[in-house]
């Protein structure tokens, strides 16, 4: 009996003391859950403010793209969005402020971004203020001022602290609500081990005290079987807690190893401590190298020099002076003379648990592709703008030659007796035959020339112009051609792309000055959506590709930036017009040209042109022969000069003529009953442009012949170089010879056959 009460004396006390030690440890363990919870809320918190955040600078972004939106289309929804997201933003504002009601610095910084972010809705509301009013110098003293600019700046610049502020907040909050969750866990752990240590406890104590009453034999038996089924246990939950483990492993490897940005970690010397395949693609890490042997393979330099980086400036060396860095702008130079990468790499210092600095973490983002589509997007926009200033340029300058070679031929008739004034006749003749083909080019070029496209069998129209091409550019060059025999047709204009192989055939012959080969290339493409990310401009869809290569001495890159720039050239003065007219023709015919070049190594030109359309009739060749008539032609030319000559030219092919200046003037001898055969009217007019004002005469006067002209294509009876249906146009500057012809096809004379609708 005394064994049996000590027995159970010792087993009150375990128990008591277990118990007591599981009740502290629960204690603990709630504790612990209390503040993880806490912790967690506070998390959630920071993301909750870094969200607004996000959601202030979204709705900031909305009102700046609407004011300017609205500003370059006048679209009244681009208007009513900025007047909501500019009202929406205080609140956005007042909401954020709200939410760093605890952080007395955060909520500083939003009272001093609150009257910098009412100026800048201000400005963006002058902005649409003015496009209202159709203020457009308003809007230009705007921008000049640069004051939204600068407010702007600020605010991001604000913004920025901000976030990095609550970025560095949420890292505090997320550490502590790990390790209060680390905590926990193992309060937990402690709790379910003195379940478990209490359990065996009582089990061997009852084992003992049957056995102290019982056989011995029989109490040892039962407590192997029951230290057994404990061992079994623990080497099951070994075993899943090392399987999670092992695919939690894999999972983040696989991860790190699939990023397209290559990740170093290094320690405080500079040893690679673990890296992802991209790293051996981009900066050529091979396993071994430290991070001073891939500076070693690369040059570091500022975008734009080849200037290396100074040793304190590299990523590397300011990560490991505890510098963080975001999207900083790196040029990589391969010193093996690879193509230069365009990165942008940020950088963390990594900290022991003391604190002290234990190596650094870098990231390098390749934005090569982003930073080229960038720049072609540029340059198209460059040329655009150049092409409309030509164009415009070409107008006026087409209705001085209208006067000029129109005047010349009856001066040339004038002084036929006369050898030396007639010479010198020749020569105004010649230049303005040269000042004419100038401005086609320059049309050609903006995009503005009246195309006759018709349906073309691209490889019979290669064929025939090789043939043209072999006294063109001299025996030296072999002319060789790879013509697709399934290819299609194409829907462009024929002499234009005539005029466009030519051009590119002889930059051919004068970059191979000893002797090459130019091949001729054509077949069916289709443009894809990750072709036209890269190539703005491009629309996805079926094309016919015409390519042209030549062996000759290539293009240098800043060169080939320029290519396609009108006066640009690198063959002496007068010649700078070919590949920027090459470039005109393609894109008003909705295609896209491409030039694929390396100085020493040739060039290749690739023109992706639009596949053929309906059946159409192909132009015939003009009669030569000018011809006269009785007829009364009405002319409408706001230009007195070119009016006047018009009527001196028609009157000497026979015709009577009435001449006015505007649509009004001519609309008023249509009411006083004034009889005409022929309305000869320039399209572009002040007041009443000339298809407004032929739609009004056809109210007035049914049936009325109408023959238009215009020094400047696009206008009322011209889109996208092409004329409407059923439209005659005589484009200036023209000949007597054209004109005569023209006139006699407005008026419908059988015998002058083939004239097409756009002459000149």
């Amino acid at each position: 009996m005394r064994a049996l009460s000590k027995a159970l004396r010792a087993r009150g006390f375990v128990l008591v003391v277990g118990l007591t030690s599981l009740l502290v440890i629960s204690a603990a363990a709630i504790g612990m859950d209390v503040k993880a919870r806490a912790d967690a809320a506070w998390v959630s918190h920071t993301l909750d403010v870094l969200k607004r955040v996000s959601d202030a600078r979204l709705i900031l972004r909305r009102a700046e793209s609407a004011a300017r939106g609205y500003a370059l289309s006048g679209d009244d929804d681009f208007a009513r969005d900025f007047h909501d997201d500019s009202a929406a933003l205080p609140k956005a504002l007042s909401e954020l402020k709200a939410a760093v009601g605890d952080n007395e610095t955060q909520r500083k910084l939003l009272d001093g971004l609150e009257p910098v972010l009412a100026r800048r809705i201000a400005l963006l509301a002058d902005t649409v203020r003015f496009r209202q009013a159709g203020d457009s110098a308003g809007i230009a003293a705007l921008v000049s001022r640069r004051e939204g600019r600068a407010a702007m700046d600020e605010i991001a610049s604000t913004f920025d602290e901000f976030t990095a502020a609550e970025q560095r907040l949420l890292e505090q909050r997320s550490a502590r609500s790990r390790l209060s969750a680390r905590l926990l866990l193992g309060a937990e752990l402690m709790c379910l081990l003195m379940i478990l240590v209490l359990a065996a406890l009582l089990i061997r104590g009852n084992y003992l005290s049957t056995r102290a009453l019982a056989r011995s034999l029989s109490a040892m038996r039962a407590a192997k079987r029951t230290l057994e089924a404990e061992v079994v246990a623990h080497d099951a939950q070994i075993g899943a807690a090392r399987e999670q483990v092992r695919q939690s492993t894999s999972v983040l490897e696989n991860t790190f190893n699939s990023i397209a940005e290559a990740v170093l970690v290094i320690d405080t010397r500079g040893d690679v401590l673990l890296t992802n395949p991209a790293a051996q693609e981009l900066l050529g890490y091979r396993p071994g190298m430290a991070v001073g042997d891939i500076w070693k393979v690369n040059s570091f330099c500022e975008p734009g020099t080849t200037t290396p980086l100074k040793l304190e400036d590299r990523p590397s060396t300011r990560a490991l002076l505890g510098l963080s860095f975001d999207r900083r702008e790196i040029l990589i130079r391969p010193v093996n003379g690879g193509k230069p990468i365009l990165v942008r790499v940020s950088g963390r210092p990594l900290r022991d648990t003391s604190g002290a600095i234990s190596g650094a973490s870098i990231v390098f983002h390749d934005i090569t592709d982003i930073h080229e589509t960038e720049l072609q997007l540029q340059q198209a926009q460059k040329l655009d703008a150049v092409g409309k200033l030509t164009g415009g340029v070409a107008h006026d300058f087409n209705n001085m030659l209208t006067v000029i070679t129109g005047t010349i031929e009856i001066l040339k008739d004038d002084v036929r007796d006369k050898p030396d004034a007639l010479a010198v006749a020749e020569l105004i003749d010649q230049a303005a035959d040269r000042c004419t083909d100038l401005i086609r080019h320059l049309l050609a070029f903006a995009r503005k020339q009246p195309l006759r496209p018709r349906n073309v069998d691209i490889n019979a129209a290669i064929a025939d112009i090789a043939k043209l091409l072999r006294p063109t550019i001299g025996e030296q060059i072999q002319i060789n051609a790879i013509l697709d025999d399934q290819v299609e047709a194409v829907h462009i204009d024929a002499s234009q792309l005539a005029n466009s192989l030519v051009n590119m055939a002889i930059n051919a012959r004068d970059a191979m000055p000893g002797g090459g080969k130019l091949l001729l290339e054509t077949r069916n493409i289709v443009l894809d959506e990750a072709y036209a990310q890269i190539n703005p401009g491009v629309v996805v869809g079926p094309y016919v590709l015409v390519a042209i290569s030549d062996t000759g001495a290539g293009m240098a890159p800043e060169v080939l930036e320029q290519a396609f720039d009108p006066f640009f050239t690198t063959k002496g003065p007068g010649k700078g017009t070919g590949l920027s007219m090459v470039y005109g023709f393609v894109k008003q015919s909705g295609g896209h040209i491409k030039i694929y070049s390396e100085a020493g190594h040739g060039t290749t030109i690739k023109l992706y042109l639009p596949p053929a359309r309906a059946a159409e009739q192909a132009a015939g060749m003009q009669s030569q022969q000018a011809r006269g008539g009785t007829e009364t032609i009405l002319v409408v030319e706001d230009d007195d000069l070119v009016r006047d000559f018009v009527i001196g030219q028609l009157r000497s092919l026979g015709y009577t003529t009435i001449g006015v200046a505007n649509a009004n003037e001519a609309l008023s001898c249509i009411e006083a009953g004034i009889s005409f055969d022929l309305l000869f009217t320039d399209v572009i007019m002040p007041g009443m442009n000339g298809q407004k004002f032929t739609v009004e005469v056809e109210r007035l006067r049914p049936g009325t012949r109408v023959l238009y002209t215009s020094g400047y294509t696009d206008n009322a009876v011209v889109h996208n170089g092409r004329l409407d249906e059923g439209v005659l146009l005589l484009s200036k500057p023209y000949r007597k010879l054209e004109l005569a012809q023209m006139v006699r096809v407005a008026l419908g004379d059988s015998g002058v056959a083939g004239i097409s609708a756009a002459a000149g």
